[in-house]
């Protein structure tokens, strides 16, 4: 039976472990909220250039010219870029082995290509590495601060090995937020390019035939869908981190009554034999 020494040492410890995921709580909410709210405001810009993109396809789909656009080649999948998107931190949940165990199923599905990663975070950059995985590129430290132009120069990287035949598919692999309790994997083939079907057709005016409008939209769209993605994964990585630490801190709150019971049970018991002892002794002296 362990001393009362050891069992208030424990309770000690466990009180400021608490204390420090309580703190870690509040600030992945404090976080949350801004990752939310440019998570909330991208969408409506994703929506409307697909849209465009839909219209003016339609309009281009008469050009013969289209079918030359690099970004709409379509090859068979024998070399594949998977650009996967995890965290820098972990205590998390399953938010980043939850990512990986969905690219390890992904390279077992494609076996017969030959599959290389472009790693945006620290937790999966160090597990494949670890493993000997072919990476294209690593990238660490881009969800504290997302910036456009940081994920506008990967996808462009991405677009010139598709464009000059060096892989023949694009996929990207990150966590889409959802809510504060949920969020859910995406596997989302970015190249080659899927042009969003026109629901509601748009008369427009074009300045410059629509064939060519079209190719300076298809690159924009391809950094867009990076970006988002990357707004995504940091709005759920916080939700998914303040999910966790708000059940540590109630685990350990458990943990601490359960001790604080043991502990008083102990000191009683350790009373009970002294008096018994006291007693005993006072009737021997008899």
């Amino acid at each position: 039976m362990p001393s009362l020494i050891d069992i208030r040492r424990r309770i000690r410890s466990v009180k400021n472990t608490q204390q420090i995921t309580k703190a870690m709580k509040m600030v992945s909410a404090a976080k949350l909220r801004r990752a939310q709210d440019r998570v909330i405001s991208s969408r409506p810009y994703g929506a409307l250039l697909r849209k465009v993109l839909a219209n003016v396809a339609a309009a281009a789909a008469s050009d013969e010219s289209v079918g030359e656009n690099p970004l709409l080649a379509r090859r068979t999948e024998r070399r594949i870029l998977l650009v996967l998107i995890t965290g820098d931190k972990g205590l998390a949940g399953a938010f980043n082995s939850t990512l990986i165990k969905t690219a390890q199923r992904f390279s077992g599905e494609h076996g017969g290509a030959a599959i290389r990663m472009e790693l945006i975070g620290r937790k999966g950059r160090d597990f494949f590495r670890k493993r000997g995985a072919a990476i294209a590129g690593e990238h660490v430290g881009l969800a504290g601060k997302v910036v456009y132009a940081d994920l506008a120069a990967i996808a462009r990287r991405a677009m010139e090995l598709y464009g000059n035949d060096e892989i023949d598919a694009v996929y990207l692999l990150y966590n889409e937020f959802k809510s504060v309790m949920a969020q859910k994997v995406v596997l989302n083939r970015v190249l080659p390019l899927e042009v969003p079907e026109q629901t509601e057709p748009v008369d427009y005016l074009y300045e410059q035939p629509p064939a060519q409008m079209l190719g300076a939209l298809l690159p924009k769209y391809v950094e867009m869908e990076f970006y988002r993605a990357l707004l995504e994964s940091a709005a759920a990585e916080h939700a998914a981190r303040m999910t966790a630490m708000d059940a540590a801190t109630s685990n350990a709150g458990e943990m601490i009554e359960k001790l604080t019971l043991y502990m008083n049970r102990v000191r009683q018991a350790s009373i009970t034999k002294e008096i018994i002892e006291v007693v005993s002794g006072a009737a021997a002296a008899e």
